[in-house]
């Protein structure tokens, strides 16, 4: 079930959001010190691209005050506007019955993209 509803993702915008996030990822690590926010895009890029199945997870080992402040840094510098475009896409889709599957990944894209430093993707 997974598998179609990937494929179903893929096609209907999930590829072109991924795409995005490949870009702006590659754009942040051009730079020294865009590196970590650049492989986080990577990372959200790569759930973007296969949401279904995949789960989004507290790390384990404590991963101290940086992945704080790198968290409030993308927070200020896009990652609410980014978290709220989720939001606002898996309001729509919950609308319907259809959309709901749908609907759950873009909240599952939400939580990540809010704070990415200090999750995994399982």
């Amino acid at each position: 079930m997974s598998l179609i509803g990937n494929l179903i993702w893929l096609i209907f915008g999930g590829f072109f959001c991924a795409l995005g996030y490949f870009v702006v990822g590659f754009g942040f690590c051009i730079t020294i010190i865009g590196i970590p926010f650049g492989l986080q895009c990577f990372k959200i890029g790569l759930l973007t691209l296969m949401p279904f199945g995949a789960q989004v997870r507290e790390r384990q080992q404590p991963t101290g005050c940086l992945s704080t402040l790198f968290n409030i840094i993308w927070i200020f510098a896009g990652g609410i506007w980014i978290a709220l475009g989720h939001l606002v896409f898996g309001l729509l889709l919950a609308i319907t019955i259809i959309g709901i599957p749908f609907a759950r990944q873009h909240f599952k894209l939400l939580t990540l993209t809010f704070a990415p430093f200090g999750k995994e993707v399982y």
